[in-house]
């Protein structure tokens, strides 16, 4: 185990020193895009404007024979592209890949600065987010890199799930972790096809009618994904990291994407995937808080200027952890009023 001491330390001589806490941007969806879809690419400028974040997929949904074209073309995009305010980030081959040395080598060679966050997917272990450490710091240094790529995990495995705590907090890198439901499924031999979303299989039912044993009895679908969330909310706030929840493959399936996200937005997750233009209206709207919940928080905070003692407010106690609610809720509505100007005005701030 590395000393505390060294834990701030660069991994390589001539590297950017590490960030002492992960800046914190507004990040409601991570919009994918396929980097060698030249039609794609054309549309970003203006995609940029919707979105907190941007990324090139170099992995998953990229046939083999289109990795390297994928790779040039992000290089190509990062290089030419105005993004705005818009954060750029990039999903690479997986870490077992024989595709991955080569996206590292050459996105961090060529578009470094512009880089915001390298997203790896199938981690296991700290062990994982060791070896992208080293060589980041490695490339940094080579390439004159300024300031430090950061790393986000995907958790879709079920060792990633047992060893989430350990790669939270594995180095100071780490941004944060998007939950991924249909690696998890596979890894846990899951019985679902589906990319995200409930199943109707996953059911609680009432108790029989005890007059009428053949009476229809009241069903309602399950959350499968509610324990595994948690705990990845958990080790993400308790280390300083962003949680997001991952992608629902149901493009056609608006209301229960909303339904998803919703929850996933209650539990503690600042954003989503959006795999498709329409999902990223339904992640605006999902983790942008509700403007009637914004005033009653703004007028708790204005009732309880330093969060001490306890007072009534329309017929509800508030106390030092409803302040602390109230605060999260204001503080992030006063993010993504500085972005939206529509948001700005909804919240009247």
């Amino acid at each position: 185990m590395r000393s505390p001491r060294d834990f701030m330390k660069p991994q390589a001589v001539g590297a950017p020193a590490p960030v002492a806490e992960i800046p914190v941007r507004p990040s409601r969806m991570i919009h994918f895009f396929d980097p060698s879809n030249e039609k794609m690419a054309a549309k970003l400028p203006e995609i940029a404007k919707k979105t907190d974040i941007l990324l090139g997929n170099l992995e998953d949904a990229v046939p083999a024979d289109r990795k390297e074209a994928a790779r040039e073309g992000l290089c190509r995009i990062g290089k030419t592209t105005d993004f705005g305010d818009t954060a750029l980030w990039t999903r690479i081959n997986s870490l077992d890949s024989p595709w991955v040395l080569d996206d590292l080598l050459r996105l961090v060679a060529e578009i470094g600065d512009r880089l915001d966050v390298v997203m790896v997917p199938k981690v296991e272990g700290a062990w994982d987010i060791h070896y992208m450490d080293r060589l980041l710091a490695q490339l940094e240094a080579k390439h004159g890199v300024r300031r430090p790529i950061l790393i986000h995990a995907i958790l879709e495995t079920a060792q990633g799930v047992a060893n989430v705590e350990e790669i939270a907090q594995a180095s100071p890198r780490m941004q944060g972790m998007s939950f991924g439901p249909a690696d998890l499924a596979a890894s846990r031999r899951m019985k679902t096809t589906r990319v995200g979303g409930g199943h109707p299989g996953y059911q609680v039912v009432a108790d029989p009618d005890p007059n009428d044993a053949n009476a229809p009895r009241v069903r309602a679908q399950q959350d499968l994904w509610h324990y595994s969330i948690a705990r990845m909310v958990d080790a993400c706030t308790a280390n300083g990291l962003l949680p997001f929840y991952g992608p629902f493959g149901d493009i056609s399936d608006a209301v229960g994407c909303e339904a998803q996200f919703r929850g996933a937005f209650l539990m503690g997750c600042v954003g989503a995937w959006s795999l498709h233009p329409s999902q990223i209206e339904i992640a605006k709207r999902v983790f942008s808080p509700d403007p009637a919940e914004v005033a009653f928080a703004k007028r708790v905070l204005e009732a309880m200027p330093d969060g001490r003692g306890v007072l009534m407010l329309d017929g509800k106690m508030q106390d030092d952890a409803t302040w602390k609610q109230c605060k999260v809720m204001v503080s992030l509505a006063e993010l993504l009023a500085k972005k939206d100007p529509e948001l700005r005005a909804a919240y009247g701030l």
